[in-house]
């Protein structure tokens, strides 16, 4: 290594100096860089070029050495730069002061020009379509934007849980069958009376199959409940408790629920569920309304779609606006470890008037086993799959009528769909078994049916007798 660093340099001449700087020069190499190289246009890829290229042998002479005129040059230069420094820095003084003058002016303008044009608003109040309204008087219901604690508290009362028990089949060994009772749960809302009875909506899928069902008011009390009328392709029932039978307590705790516009829903608008959720008793979920008028295979009416948590038991359950009011009718969710936040309500104004005809009829009570109507025909379901896939009417396909018995002699034929049955929708060969339950034999009733006329089906309604069922 050069000792050069180690020189005594006071005993030295000039030219042996020089000779010394010279020798260490060539071990001092810098690393140089060539900036040329860089691409502005392509920011997410820069690049830079080093040159590793043999430095000049430039030398750094230490200041002790250097003369007069060397220093008479810099101070000029310096001096030079001075007074062109001070001359541009008062040019861009003015203009700086000159801009902000001109901005504070024109945001003067602004803000009186916002000023006249609340005013003018706030004046102009006689307008005959205020299509909007000052935030202020939003709330100027005192029932408008209640919290959630408050909803629940006003609609609890008018909510129900609902029991079922039905009889269910399962196979055994050797081809035996087994019965058990099923037990399931469910909800529903208290949408008003008539003179004798107490009218509770709820889901179709709720009590179909039912052997019984019970439903359980705000103060636990449990009373048995009857099925009025039911809309399969709605997923729709009413049942009713008599009022005979309930307590003057229970009266005093129970209300009728109030129920909204569903038409007036927003993406986005805040909404409350309430309902029966794993037959615990009532419970409380929020959310907001995710999307309008999804349609969706288990309902023929477009459904609301809630990030609410709908859960099973919520089904019948009652989805309320902020101010209180139902707007829907849970009836279902998409259940998978994929899917979350999708639950699905009945638009209330959308079935309005399929629930005041459900509860405009006759309540009816299960007949026993022995009296029983018959009509005397062995049906197929004809689903809304196959109805799509063959372009036949939803119902109950017949492929065999028993001759001497009611259908036979109504004219009712093998290959006819029955489709409403005493003005009640037939979606299928169990749907038709169930509403047959509810009529005593030596009854009279319509049913319609549709049958092929010219490669296209028509329909007829023939009125007949229902016979005693053989034992």
């Amino acid at each position: 290594m050069n000792d050069f660093n180690s020189k005594d340099f006071h005993n030295m001449s000039t030219s042996e100096y020089m000779q010394n700087i010279a020798q260490s020069v060539n071990h001092n190499y810098e690393e140089q860089i060539d900036y040329t190289s860089y691409d502005n246009s392509n920011k997410g890829n820069q690049e830079y070029v080093y040159d590793y290229s043999e430095p000049k042998n430039t030398v750094n002479i230490p200041s002790s050495n250097r003369g007069f005129y060397y220093y008479l040059k810099k101070g000029l230069l310096i001096t030079v730069s001075a007074l062109l420094f001070g001359v541009f820095a008062g040019i861009g003084f003015n203009l700086v002061t000159e801009y902000k003058d001109k901005q504070t002016g024109a945001d003067n303008i602004d803000q009186e020009t916002t000023e006249d044009n609340v005013q003018s608003v706030v004046v102009d109040e006689s307008t005959t379509s205020p299509t909007i309204e000052p935030v202020a008087n939003m709330n100027s219901d005192a029932s408008a934007g209640m919290d959630v604690s408050s909803i629940a508290e006003n609609v609890m009362p008018s909510t129900v849980s609902i029991t079922i028990k039905s009889t269910e089949e399962y196979g055994g060994y050797f081809g035996q069958a087994y019965e058990y009772e099923a037990e399931g749960s469910g909800s529903g809302i208290i949408i008003g009376e008539n003179d004798t009875e107490l009218l509770i909506v709820t889901n179709n899928h709720v009590v179909s199959g039912a052997d019984t069902v019970s439903v359980t008011f705000i103060d636990e009390t449990v009373y048995e409940a009857k099925v009025k009328g039911t809309d399969a392709d709605n997923d729709l029932a009413i049942i009713v408790v008599d009022l005979a039978e309930l307590s003057n307590d229970t009266k005093e705790q129970i209300r009728v629920a109030r129920v909204g516009n569903s038409d007036e829903l927003k993406v986005g608008e805040q909404v409350v569920a309430i309902g029966n959720s794993l037959g615990y008793g009532q419970s409380v979920t929020t959310g907001i309304v995710s999307a309008l008028n999804r349609q969706i295979d288990t309902n023929a009416t477009p459904l609301i779609q809630t990030d609410t948590a709908i859960n099973p038991g919520n089904s019948g359950g009652a989805l309320l606006n902020m101010d209180g009011e139902v707007i829907g009718i849970n009836s279902s969710k998409f259940a998978s470890t994929e899917v979350e936040g999708m639950g699905y309500a009945i638009p209330i104004t959308q079935v309005e008037e399929i629930l005041n005809e459900l509860m405009s009829r006759e309540t009816r009570d299960k007949v026993a086993e022995e009296d029983k109507g018959y009509l005397g025909v062995g049906c197929q379901t004809i689903d809304k799959e196959m109805s799509s896939v063959y372009g036949m009417p939803e119902g109950a396909l017949v492929v065999e009528v028993y001759k001497d018995t009611p259908a036979y002699k109504a004219g009712i034929r093998a290959n006819n769909i029955i489709v409403a049955f005493d003005g009640q929708k037939v979606t299928g060969a169990e749907d038709l078994i169930e509403k047959l339950d509810y009529y005593h034999y030596g009854e009279t009733v319509e049913v319609t049916v549709s049958y092929l006329d010219d490669d296209e089906y028509s329909e007829k309604t023939i009125e007949l007798k229902l016979a005693r069922r053989p034992q």
